[in-house]
């Protein structure tokens, strides 16, 4: 029975643009020109999430140097300009040609968001943890062509393996399907318990087999942490799957990236993408990898989702999980027992305690001023006859005798 596997972004429906704008012209009132493959733009305004979420902040205390983070996708355009000589390592290809091609753009605009260098003024686009290194796995695509649902379906779990093998640090699957594969809850397994932090799509209404919210694998499995996607208001668009799956909300609208071999695109849709918060995160778990070398993926996880913004510090919830992803606060916070939220590794869940009856006391209350009150009350009544008594007195005095 064929199942089916789905890019959170929809790889082959991806609709790709450039924005030539001056830095300050917000990308939604700017002119949008189509992406041309082989033609170089490059888009001056920085991607709006690098504010949204702190990244430059966070980058006084990390920037990912060091870690290498694998994108298990369509492969990485190793010779776009934001990827200069030994950012994107060899990886590997599981279906043809080399790991640092890529036929769909894709792979190339997920590991822009996680570590695209600064190429100067000529172009905004930076990735939200510079330093780090890129892994490519290419798991779609390439030179055996065929159906690419069935090309990841068949190489996801591979891919994963190969990546925990090759020292990856972190694991980026902007992908999802629900689909519960034992060969791949096998190697998420594998890969967790050798210390690797893997992050997923926790699911894609408009490219899901079945749009219905619920279970969605890898981000489902024990360990893996599940991303939904933010619109420009930080809430969680309609266009992302609900679920128990979900443990962090992150960007994924107006998404300025890179393209292929070819500069920089603005890359959008009618809906929102999860595959685009997915890289966030994975890059936020790279800032953390590098500050934290010895901690477990289940602390930086914990420090990634205690620390997310959110309405409520005690609960999470299926659309957003524990909030939108803050990397300055998850490397910089000091996480006790007394911190609301998440339970840390180890812990124990925090008893909810039942609410507080009692009985309300309807007694009315005596007035103080009562006696001040009857006094005035008197007086006026006094002074009020008098001068009712006065003048009838008067009147009778001045009646006309008969």
């Amino acid at each position: 029975m064929r199942r089916r596997v789905t890019t959170a972004a929809g790889a082959l429906g991806l609709v790709v643009s450039s924005l030539v704008v001056p830095a300050a012209t917000p990308p939604a009132q700017a002119e949008v020109r189509e992406c041309t493959e082989g033609v170089t733009r490059y888009v001056p305004q920085e991607p709006p999430a690098i504010a949204r979420l702190g990244a430059r902040t966070a980058w006084s205390v990390a920037t990912g140097t060091g870690v290498v983070v694998a994108v298990v996708d369509s492969g990485v355009a190793a010779d776009n300009v934001h990827f200069p000589r030994g950012t994107v390592l060899p990886g590997r290809s599981f279906v043809g040609g080399p790991a640092t091609t890529d036929e769909s753009g894709h792979g190339t605009a997920i590991a822009g968001i996680i570590a695209a260098r600064d190429i100067g003024e000529r172009s905004g686009v930076v990735g939200i943890a510079p330093g780090a290194s890129i892994l490519p796995v290419k798991i779609t695509g390439g030179e055996d062509g065929g159906d690419e649902e069935e090309q990841r379906s068949a190489n996801l779990a591979k891919g994963i393996s190969y990546a925990v093998s090759a020292g990856a640090d972190v694991i980026n699957l902007s992908l999802s399907t629900t689909a519960d594969r034992a060969d791949i809850r096998s190697a998420v397994a594998a890969a967790v318990r050798a210390g690797v932090v893997v992050v997923a799509s926790a699911g894609n209404r408009e490219q899901a087999a079945d749009a219905k919210d619920g279970l969605r694998y890898p981000a489902a499995y024990p360990g893996v942490i599940g991303v939904s996607a933010t619109n420009a208001a930080d809430v969680v668009t309609a266009n992302s799957i609900r679920g128990p799956q979900v443990d962090l909300a992150a960007p994924g609208d107006t998404i300025i990236s890179t393209y292929r071999s070819w500069g920089d695109c603005v890359f959008s849709q009618e809906q929102q993408s999860s595959s685009y918060a997915t890289a966030y995160v994975a890059g936020a778990a790279a800032l953390l990898r590098q500050e934290l070398p010895a901690a477990s993926p289940a602390v930086i996880a914990h420090r990634l989702e205690a620390t997310a913004s959110r309405g409520s510090r005690t609960v999470r919830n299926d659309a957003a999980g524990w909030g939108v992803v803050q990397p300055y606060e998850a490397m910089t916070a000091v996480l006790d027992e007394t911190v609301s939220g998440p339970v840390a590794p180890g812990g124990v869940a925090r008893p909810t305690p039942p609410p507080q009856v009692s009985a309300i006391d309807l007694t009315p209350a005596s007035d103080p001023r009562a006696p001040d009150r009857s006094a005035v009350l008197w007086l006026l009544l006094g002074v009020g006859g008098a001068v009712l008594a006065l003048g009838m007195a008067r009147m009778l005095r001045t009646a006309p005798r008969s």
